[in-house]
């Protein structure tokens, strides 16, 4: 455990270095909440937005940005360039054991991406007349299902051989999914293509599950199943594709 703290706080210096993507993860959801707000606002809607106020459909989903700015693209692009320096080379031929990299990653990603969600539910309070979710546990559960699906997604990314080419695959899932999951315009308005697509992105399901127990609803088992499976594949792919070298 000394091993796996002291690597998370490495990691977590390393990443508060590069200021592009502290910007990127923390302040483009709060940019997307505020656009959206000053948009639509927070009145209810019974033809858009499940029935509820625009912010109150989009905030889950934006503590969900959160997690995959930092899974699609800072996890996968930091992973890539340790194998391109030869760093995870010279730490798997260390004493140090494999698991504690992976950990201090995904401690970090969880450290930043709660930073972030509270952010965004802190200032869209203050801003704007919002409700709090209905199960807080349930909304807990939810975002935590959702950081392993990006952290699963994020390991995969880092089996691209290049940290360009692993970037741009994160930029490219990121905003195709923020655009056509939930996230961006409503999903009343997607047009006939739009929506099958939208039914093959992870986000899609998992922003369900956000907006659920915020919103008072039941908990679907079916995303949830769904959610799994794309958990699952990500990581078995991830095991396998993954190199150290």
């Amino acid at each position: 455990m000394h091993a796996l703290a002291r690597s998370t706080s490495i990691e977590m210096k390393l990443f508060l270095r590069e200021p592009l993507t502290v910007a990127f993860t923390m302040a483009l959801p709060l940019l997307f909440l505020f656009v959206m707000g000053g948009i639509f606002g927070n009145t209810p809607n019974p033809h858009y937005y499940r029935g509820v106020g625009a912010l109150d459909f989009y905030v889950p989903g934006y503590c969900a940005l959160v997690w995959a700015a930092v899974g699609l693209l800072a996890l996968p692009v930091h992973l890539v360039r340790y194998r391109e320096d030869g760093v995870l080379r010279r730490l798997r031929a260390s004493a140090a054991p494999p698991w504690t990299l992976f950990g201090a990653q995904v401690a970090v990603a969880f450290l930043i991406s709660l930073a972030g969600s509270l952010m965004v539910i802190g200032l869209a309070s203050v801003v704007y007349d919002i409700h709090f979710p209905h199960s807080v546990a349930g909304f807990a559960g939810a975002w935590l299902l959702c950081g392993v699906l990006f952290c699963a997604l994020g390991l995969l990314l880092s089996a691209i051989p290049s940290s360009r080419g692993a970037l741009g695959a994160g930029l490219g899932l990121f905003f195709v999914m923020m655009m056509l999951s939930g996230a961006g315009p409503p999903p009343e308005v997607l047009t006939g293509a739009m929506h099958w697509v939208r039914n093959l992105l992870p986000l899609t399901y998992m922003l369900r599950l956000l907006q659920d127990p915020w919103l008072g609803l039941a908990w679907s088992m079916a995303d949830t199943a769904v959610v799994a499976a794309f958990i699952a594949a990500a990581a078995v792919a991830a095991r396998f594709a993954f190199r150290w070298e």
